[in-house]
């Protein structure tokens, strides 16, 4: 084996690099689509890529009073947890029998990392509206996690108990895909409102929240620090998607029309993330907490018990 393959797996394919290119292309699928929905032109579908090369090239500047070190590096930890969810998921894609026991907890730790890392960036700002943003992030954690983590046992109970990412995927080729159980179509609708709320946006972009906090946790941030975050949330579009695809519907196959079939999934999970987004106003912070620990959560365990006794 090349000695090198794992660093080009991280750094190009499947990891950074091609994770980074689709999720600039679905994001700006989405400015698109939700420009027309507003009767909008809308900017050009390379725009996100343009934005990230302008914060590039611009200063970076370092609020007074805040731990310098700290608040470059916190925006990093978010971009490396996407880019290892996203080479994991698509190692276990191409070859369900390469991943190891336990990846499935590692995924769902990973994607811990993006939010955590808005928290860290907003503390270290040394400015009280990201504080206050910081402070809306990790409720929204706490709100959130539970549901998502529920949701995301039923095909781990489905599986007969793997922690796998390739068994979820080899059990599901030999026996049909989760959502074709009442107890997995429970589970993905739960998944998909905790991820929207996991992309930070509408109706639960309580953090950043440009119209009340400006920006929340990354208010200070600019030049390539404020890119990293952008990068991020580009790449999250494309990565938590594909996780349910492959928890839930299958995965993706390369082989012929199984391809479009999965670049449809694809698309139509993120037409359910844009309509979301156009047709719900925003949240407050105790109106999220209430939503997910009452009717989401109820709705996760039921889920749960209905995979138990095989429904």
């Amino acid at each position: 084996m090349n000695p090198f393959m794992p660093i080009i797996q991280f750094l190009i394919f499947p990891g950074f690099l091609f994770t980074a290119i689709v999720g600039l292309l679905a994001s700006g699928i989405d400015r698109k689509v939700t420009a027309r929905l507003q009767y909008r032109i809308g900017p050009p579908l390379y725009q996100p890529v343009i934005d990230i090369v302008k914060l590039l090239g611009k200063e970076t500047l370092l609020p007074d009073g805040s731990p310098k070190i700290f608040f470059l590096i916190t925006p990093l930890i978010g971009l490396a947890g996407v880019t290892l969810v996203s080479t994991l998921l698509w190692l276990a894609t191409l070859n369900p029998n390469v991943g190891f026991i336990g990846d499935m907890i590692v995924v769902l730790y990973l994607l811990v990392l993006p939010a955590l890392s808005l928290v860290l960036s907003g503390f270290a700002s040394n400015n009280p509206l990201a504080s206050i943003g910081s402070s809306r992030e990790m409720k929204l954690i706490l709100s959130y996690e539970l549901p998502f983590i529920l949701a995301l046992v039923v095909p781990i109970i489905k599986t007969g108990g793997t922690l796998t990412i390739g068994g979820i995927l080899n059990y599901q080729a030999a026996n049909g895909i989760t959502v074709r159980s009442a107890s997995g179509v429970i589970a993905f609708i739960v998944a998909i409102v905790c991820m929207q709320a996991k992309l930070g946006l509408v109706p639960f972009d309580i953090a950043e929240a440009e119209t009340e906090i400006i920006g929340g946790p990354i208010i200070e941030y600019s030049g390539a620090p404020l890119a990293v975050f952008k990068l991020t949330k580009a790449m999250l579009l494309f990565t938590i998607p594909i996780f349910l695809i492959v928890t839930f519907v299958g995965g993706i196959s390369f082989n012929g029309l199984s391809l479009l079939w999965g670049i449809l999934k694809y698309v139509g999970l993120l037409v359910v993330v844009i309509l979301i987004r156009n047709t719900n106003p925003r949240l407050r912070i105790d109106q999220a907490f209430r939503f997910f620990w009452g009717h989401v959560m109820i709705a996760a365990v039921l889920a749960v018990v209905l995979a138990l006794f095989d429904f």
